[in-house]
């Protein structure tokens, strides 16, 4: 039984051989490849299939990385805020609209202008809080429900859109018809007895401040979560 024992004892103690150790030559001739030849580390074979992959990868890549860049810049390029004199502060008042024309994007000629309309801050009728410190009001004449022009009606106190029977009460809040939010806003400031009107931003129903929607965008419970702001909008 001795020889037995040692016999055992000398394969469970014999060192077993690691493979990783064993290393593969650099040499196609010495891996045995076919087609190789001596002295070279990659065939022919391995050379195009590489050299092809890589002038696809490239080709591809002259394709998608333009695209890629026109439609991720905007997010990474901050649009400057543009001011405009709308008239003096005299030219207001804190009862009635005034509408004055606003250019948002120039050189495009009447295309980029719209209408706004502006009247002093009235601590009587503006209490929300979000509207506090504001010395001016000025609301937009774009329909939240599909961007169609609405009209200040004095006599009914309502920004009422003639399209699609759109009805807004004083502070721009949808009262009837399809609208989905309030009449949109634009940032005020004051520089010496001038008037100026900022960038755009929307509300919700409590006059919440956010950045600008499209029209038909909500932004009351989840709607502000499933409708964001475009890339290219100017963020609060």
């Amino acid at each position: 039984m001795l020889p037995r024992r040692v016999e055992l004892a000398s394969i469970l103690c014999a060192p077993v051989p690691d493979r990783r150790a064993r290393q593969k030559s650099k040499y196609t001739l010495d891996r045995g490849i076919p087609g190789a030849f001596e002295g070279e580390t990659v065939t022919r074979r391995r050379f195009m299939v590489v050299g092809a992959n890589t002038a696809g990868a490239i080709a591809a890549a002259s394709f998608t990385l333009p695209a890629l860049g026109l439609g991720l810049g905007p997010i990474f390029k901050g649009k400057p805020a543009r001011w405009e004199t709308v008239g003096t502060v005299d030219q207001f008042n804190k009862f009635n609209y005034v509408p004055v024309v606003l250019t948002l994007e120039p050189n495009i000629g009447e295309a980029g202008k719209t209408t706004v309309y502006v009247r002093k801050f009235n601590p009587a009728i503006d209490t929300d809080r979000y509207d506090r410190g504001a010395k001016f009001v000025a609301i937009s004449d774009r329909c939240a429900h599909l961007g169609c022009p609405v009209r200040w009606v004095d006599a009914a106190e309502r920004f009422i859109c003639p399209c699609h029977g759109g009805v807004y009460d004083l502070l721009g809040r949808p009262v009837g018809g399809p609208p989905v939010r309030p009449l949109d806003r634009f940032y005020t400031r004051v520089i010496g007895d001038q008037v100026q009107l900022g960038p755009r931003f929307s509300v919700d129903k409590e006059l919440r401040r956010f950045s600008p929607r499209d029209p038909g965008e909500p932004l009351d419970g989840v709607g502000q979560y499933l409708y964001p702001s475009r890339p290219g909008a100017q963020k609060l």
